[in-house]
């Protein structure tokens, strides 16, 4: 569906059957095009560079600060990964690292049928954190 805009004749009332009633938005336009920009800074330079700083600061400490720590845990828990550990990948499959290649990691998802393993095959970026060791886990092997 096209729409034409028709320009209202002038001297024509906005909602007159001789107008198109557009008036509203081509005036806002014709305004803000037309106009000079006079601007007076009152202000001292010196808040506006306050102003600026204060903005970027809070950008660091909101953004920036918290960012870097995140992949810094990233970095540490990719670093630590070992043989046995029992990892939570970011698609969320529990599994247990098998082998460990450079980048890659082969992580145990289940064992399989007869004496077969399923094992896959992951980047070691893809691993979202290390799986908790549950308390009755450990207090039942003390137990023994």
């Amino acid at each position: 569906m096209i729409f034409a805009v028709k320009p209202l004749r002038y001297g024509a009332k906005e909602n007159s059957p001789t107008g198109n009633g557009s008036l509203g938005l081509l005036a806002v336009i014709a305004f803000l095009l037309s106009g000079e920009t006079t601007t007076s800074t009152s202000g001292s330079p010196w808040f506006s560079l306050i102003f600026f700083g204060a903005i970027f600061a809070a950008m660091y400490f909101l953004l920036l600060r918290p960012q870097r720590r995140r992949v810094k845990e990233s970095q540490n828990l990719q670093s630590s990964i070992a043989v046995d550990d029992e990892v939570i990948l970011n698609s969320g499959i529990y599994g247990f690292v098998t082998a460990i290649e450079g980048d890659i990691l082969w992580i145990d998802v289940a064992d399989g049928h007869d004496k077969e393993r399923i094992e896959i095959r992951v980047a070691r970026a893809s691993v979202a954190r290390k799986a908790p060791v549950a308390a009755s886990d450990s207090s039942e092997s003390d137990a023994k």
